[in-house]
């Protein structure tokens, strides 16, 4: 991943988490303001009804005004200037929140105005096994405005408005784990970053250095070969043969590391140029075919493009179907038996390699073309590779915006079609190619009329 895609990333990602914050910041408060808002109203409105109910019980009027007085967040002094019958003040406190479902615990005291002092009255719980803070009680001070009042605290006012907002509670503890796993994934994917970096410097470092002594070891094994003694010599001059394919197959594995490197650090530039695909997949056939044979196998081909014209880069198209025939015989079961097919339409070239191989489990194929995986064998490696070759004609297709397809059963071989797009051809591009095709198809009549 690119450091300006990482930036973004973590740039957006840090935005997106600062708006949720606020959102959810700003849900939360309001939520706060308008349960305390409500509890307020319900615990004025509760009041308000109990001062009515005690003045009625005692036959007096209330107050034109100042009746309930809210003194701090959880405290109320109620004014009723008449004489308050304590024996039913609880009972009017409880029925009266009851009836506004306001289940919450308070404690009063009624004022004593012949001693000047608060008298303490109780502490009511609507959840009796409900431990109380000892600590937090009794701490209902005077007001010296009225003479005839009582006073009512909530303790547990704090902790009944958390409870209603248990909700918003539950997503800010979901976001809090949001933003720690956003954190971190930012912290894994900067670490396998630095190691993805750390592989590629050691890879393009090693790879460079071998290209020394590989073009060491060719000069000298031409040397080799080449001396009278070794071409005397049946036995030298083979060992002189293995060692100069070795030092190729060698030579070629480091190229393709080389342009792998370059496809993963963005340098790759295809070089796009006109070429016939009759001719060029004929030569491929061509060459595959004599390998096959060597081994005892068939390539069956048709190859019916005669009057197309590729934009591609030839060398990485040689390249990928080179690799993708070299598949099919390495991965044979016996002797390789290898259809290849190419045909065209007016909107694409359709190549389309067959084999009756090994196969490959489904369990593998959405890994087969990630770079350096080799499908499991165990002990047996019967294939030497890096696993490199899939990954590259994957990686040459997706720079020309190329479909690759891959189907195969364990046990009963594997096809790869490749799907090329052509670009619409005018009229006389038509002609032209339908008049080769006819012309390919009477010469090989007339060369063979059988």
């Amino acid at each position: 991943m690119k450091n300006s895609t990482i930036f973004r990333v973590i740039i957006l990602g840090a935005v997106a988490i600062v708006g949720i914050i606020g959102m959810q910041a700003y849900w939360v408060l309001s939520t706060w303001n308008i349960n305390e808002e409500e509890f307020n109203k319900k615990a004025s409105l509760a009041l308000y009804r109990v001062a009515c109910d005690l003045v009625e019980l005692s036959g007096g009027e209330l107050p034109a005004r100042n009746i309930v007085n809210q003194r701090t967040s959880n405290s109320y002094v109620v004014n009723i200037e008449s004489e308050i019958d304590e024996e039913h003040l609880e009972y009017f406190l409880q029925k009266e929140l009851e009836r506004l479902a306001l289940y919450v615990d308070f404690e009063y005291a009624v004022y004593d105005c012949t001693t000047n002092e608060m008298v303490y009255g109780n502490y009511c719980s609507f959840k009796p096994h409900e431990p109380i803070n000892e600590a937090k009680l009794g701490d209902l001070p005077k007001d010296d405005k009225f003479t005839y009042y009582f006073s009512v605290k909530f303790p547990n006012r704090s902790g009944y408005l958390f409870g209603r907002m248990q909700l918003s509670i539950v997503f800010s503890v979901l976001l809090l784990v949001v933003i720690l796993f956003f954190s971190y994934s930012m912290y894994v994917i900067l670490r396998q970053k630095r190691l993805s970096e750390l592989q590629k410097d050691f890879i393009n470092n090693m790879t460079h250095e071998f290209k020394t002594p590989i073009s060491t070891i060719r000069i000298a094994a031409d040397v080799f070969a080449s001396a009278d003694e070794v071409q005397s010599d049946k036995r030298l001059n083979r060992y002189a043969g293995i060692l100069k394919e070795q030092n190729q197959r060698l030579n070629h594995q480091v190229e393709k590391v080389l342009q792998l490197a370059h496809i993963d650090q963005g340098s790759f530039e295809l070089k796009k140029e006109p070429f016939e695909l009759d001719s060029l997949l004929n030569r491929i056939v061509d060459s595959t075919a004599v390998r096959v044979e060597k081994q005892g196998g068939t390539l069956i081909s048709q190859v019916d493009t005669a009057g197309v014209v590729l934009q591609a880069d030839r060398l990485h198209f040689t390249n990928i179907l080179h690799n993708l025939l070299d598949n099919a015989i390495k991965y044979c079961k016996d002797q390789p038996r290898i259809n290849f097919r190419a045909t065209v339409d007016e909107r694409q070239v359709h190549i389309q390699i067959t084999d009756e191989g090994i196969g490959i489990s489904k369990e593998y194929l959405n890994r087969i073309f990630n770079k350096f995986y080799r499908i499991p064998t165990g002990n047996i490696h019967n294939v030497k590779g890096f696993g490199l070759g899939l990954y590259y004609v994957k990686s040459i297709c997706d720079a020309h915006g190329w479909s690759l397809l891959l189907n195969s059963q364990k046990g009963q071989g594997t096809t790869v079609d490749l799907l090329i797009p052509l670009a619409q051809a005018s009229p006389w591009q038509r002609f032209q190619r339908w008049s080769r095709r006819k012309i390919k198809y009477f010469s090989t009549r007339i060369a063979d009329p059988a």
